[in-house]
């Protein structure tokens, strides 16, 4: 799986009159930069029924589950758990030639989807040739990739407690690192802002589909001149599933005077929460499969695994 690579965000500052707005900007690209990891994973067992060897069927099952992961849908070449989902291979013979086709199952045994590939010289696929397997499961794998985020979106569609069918509810741990009443006015303020964007606030996990929690690190800023000492000041939004797997972070990054921190943080906390909400919203909203599955294969191409095209969930 590919790791996370996280940004820090100097953020605008959006002075209007004596209201303190270090934290105000636009959303979105400039708003935050978000990571989110991979989805549930693609099983594909070496197949039975593909006239191969069994060196050759291992080997292309690791030719598909490689083949799948360049179209970031995260796949293992292995042998299926119960509640996998899975990609079946199978070949036919006919004349001197044989034809590859998949079957995407889910986890009651149920197929999903089929897609067939061009046929193949039956003497190269019954050598096990390296070249036609490869061939056969990078030349299969965008139209499987497309495949699985349609099923998914379908799936998603159809269940209503889908995050697609009503609103997420988040959990706010907590907040730590601030001076003064920073840990409090921040989390305070991040959950009234969430609310207002039509995110659900929950006071236990077991209620919550993600978890959120801050941290604030305060450094001395460099002396460039001789204004008033100030700080650098930083503010990481973690957000987590209900499980404690990693969801995605924004970041916030500007230079603030210790008095505007200390002992209240007042205004500066009301604006660095309202544009911390946004970030944390489209965070969200990125985690929905139905914001996955409409992700284009160009963009889902090398990007983070998690905007790929996902494999099904039940």
């Amino acid at each position: 799986m590919k790791r996370y690579t996280i940004f820090l965000l100097p953020m605008l500052l959006a002075g209007c009159g004596t209201l303190p707005q270090p934290f105000l900007g636009r959303p979105g690209p400039e708003g935050a930069r978000l990571s989110v990891p991979p989805p549930p994973v693609l099983i594909i067992p070496p197949p039975r029924d593909a006239l191969l060897g069994n060196s050759a069927s291992r080997d292309y099952a690791h030719d598909l589950a490689d083949a799948l992961v360049a179209e970031d849908v995260p796949s293992i070449a292995r042998h299926p758990d119960k509640y996998d989902w899975r990609l079946l291979a199978h070949a036919r013979i006919s004349n001197d030639q044989v034809t590859p086709s998949f079957m995407i199952v889910g986890p009651t045994g149920k197929t999903y989807g089929q897609v067939t590939a061009a046929p193949v010289a039956a003497q190269a696929w019954a050598n096990g040739d390296p070249a036609t397997l490869k061939t056969v499961a990078t030349s299969a794998a965008p139209e499987l990739a497309r495949q699985l985020g349609a099923i998914n979106a379908i799936i998603q569609q159809s269940n209503p407690q889908s995050l697609e069918n009503r609103p997420a509810r988040v959990m706010i741990r907590d907040v730590t690192g601030a001076p003064g009443d920073g840990d409090h006015a921040l989390a305070l303020d991040v959950g009234r802002d969430l609310a207002q964007l039509g995110i659900v606030i929950v006071d236990h996990r077991h209620d919550a589909d993600f978890v959120l929690s801050g941290k604030v690190k305060v450094s001395n800023a460099p002396l460039t001149n001789p204004k008033p000492p100030s700080d650098i000041v930083e503010i990481d939004w973690l957000v987590r599933g209900q499980s404690g797997a990693f969801i995605g972070k924004v970041s916030q990054l500007h230079e603030l005077q210790p008095a505007q921190m200390s002992p209240y943080w007042g205004d500066v906390a009301v604006a660095a929460a309202q544009q911390a909400a946004l970030g944390i919203k489209q965070v969200i909203v990125n985690a929905t499969p139905k914001h996955v599955a409409a992700a284009s294969p160009q963009a889902q191409r090398r990007a983070p695994p998690a905007r790929s095209a996902k494999p099904p969930v039940s």
